[in-house]
């Protein structure tokens, strides 16, 4: 599961508890998974899993109950949504328009374009 070449093992850990969240698997609420927990499934060293786990704290995903756990906050499953949209624009749309734009492509050829694409069987 973590082996995304190049990404801190932290920063996986952190995007496994936000896809859980994303997909609905971890609903917002719903105690999180300890940072215990976490390091034995993955093998990991469980300063690491708690480092992507304060992460979504930081980020105000999770919130912490002493002596209890961590829980998903209300809201942070459209937060996060949004995030992704965010990021997916900046990574693919932005670079997409702009070699639409060196091919000469207008924005209403590359929506047509989407359109086909999405009828193909």
């Amino acid at each position: 599961m973590l082996s995304e070449e190049g990404k801190p093992l932290f920063q996986q850990i952190a995007e496994l508890v936000e896809n859980a969240i994303i997909d609905g698997s971890l609903p917002e609420e719903s105690q999180a998974p300890s940072t215990n927990e976490l390091a034995a499934f993955h093998r990991i060293n469980p300063a690491t899993a708690a480092k992507g786990l304060n992460q979504l704290v930081a980020d105000g995903i999770l919130y912490k109950r002493r002596g209890i756990g961590m829980f998903v906050t209300t809201g942070a499953r459209d937060a996060l949504r949004f995030r992704r949209r965010e990021q997916f624009a900046a990574q693919y749309l932005a670079p997409l328009v702009r070699e639409a734009d060196k091919l000469g492509m207008s924005v209403a050829e590359l929506k047509s374009m989407l359109d086909q694409w999405e009828e193909r069987p």
